[in-house]
């Protein structure tokens, strides 16, 4: 054994792959390719899945929800029903007789010529109740206006017919469809002058049926779907309950008017 040993390690010496620069000769061949290979299969298992991804991706488009389904067809009723009821459309419409009653009804529940009306009347009140009443409806009035104004402007829903809108909707702020500002205004007021004026069961009755009747006629003129009325009426008793649980006491009131009419004895 020491024997064999001994002539091995000549042998070892002499051998030429012994030697520095033969040593990459004598190590196993690395699979260099193996790296390249790993990528390749990646590639193909990536390019395998994303065709699997987008047959998923169509068949969700295909199969929608039965929430979306849903909210699609309610969607496709509320189109189809406000397009049916618009009859007072253009002058020649089935309703066109009935085109300046209709009208008359839904001015009244404009902006205009509530905020006047209510400023008229401040400024001809002398009873500090009186003006108290009136300087919240003026608030109410004007967060009705606002609030309406800003969720036209994110949604940007156009009416069923599409008309364009005219100068008095520029001056209430009243562009687009949803949610109908006319409504809004309508139930708040009525409630408002309910919950603060006694009046007679009849009259109460009238109230209730002139906000209903103000909403309507927007959907005869064409300009509000059904679905924009409806949120308009919810609209409308939130802002009144907001104001309700805001309200301004006589002080209050009396010191925004005295600010407003540049009168400043009040507040010393």
């Amino acid at each position: 054994m020491p024997g064999t040993q001994t002539r091995s390690r000549p042998r070892d010496r002499n051998n030429v792959l012994n030697r520095p620069e033969f040593m990459s000769l004598n190590q196993p061949v690395r699979r260099e390719t193996s790296a390249g290979e790993g990528r390749a299969g990646a590639a193909r298992r990536t390019a395998t899945r994303r065709p699997s991804q987008q047959d998923d991706q169509d068949c969700m488009q295909l199969n929608p929800s039965f929430r979306g389904i849903a909210i699609n067809s309610l969607l496709a009723i509320d189109i189809s029903l406000s397009r049916r009821l618009g009859v007072c459309v253009g002058a020649r419409g089935p309703g066109a007789p009935l085109r300046p009653m209709v009208a008359l009804l839904a001015f009244s529940g404009h902006a205009l010529p509530w905020l006047c009306g209510t400023l008229l009347c401040l400024w001809r009140s002398n009873s500090l109740a009186g003006q108290e009443v009136l300087v919240n409806l003026l608030l109410a009035l004007l967060l009705d206006l606002m609030t309406i104004a800003g969720v036209q402007k994110l949604v940007q829903r156009r009416g069923p017919w599409d008309a364009p809108p005219g100068f008095l909707d520029h001056v209430a702020l009243d562009v687009y469809s949803f949610p109908a500002a006319h409504a809004s205004r309508a139930v708040m007021v009525s409630r408002f002058l309910l919950n603060h004026l006694v009046l007679a069961v009849p009259l109460r009755i009238l109230l209730y049926l002139w906000a209903f009747l103000v909403g309507v006629s927007r959907v005869l003129l064409g300009k509000h779907h059904l679905s924009n009325v409806g949120c308009g009426f919810a609209l409308g008793f939130l802002h009144f309950s907001l104001v309700e649980s805001v309200w301004l006491d006589s002080a209050a009131c009396q010191a925004l008017l005295a600010i407003g009419s540049l009168h400043w004895a009040p507040l010393v």
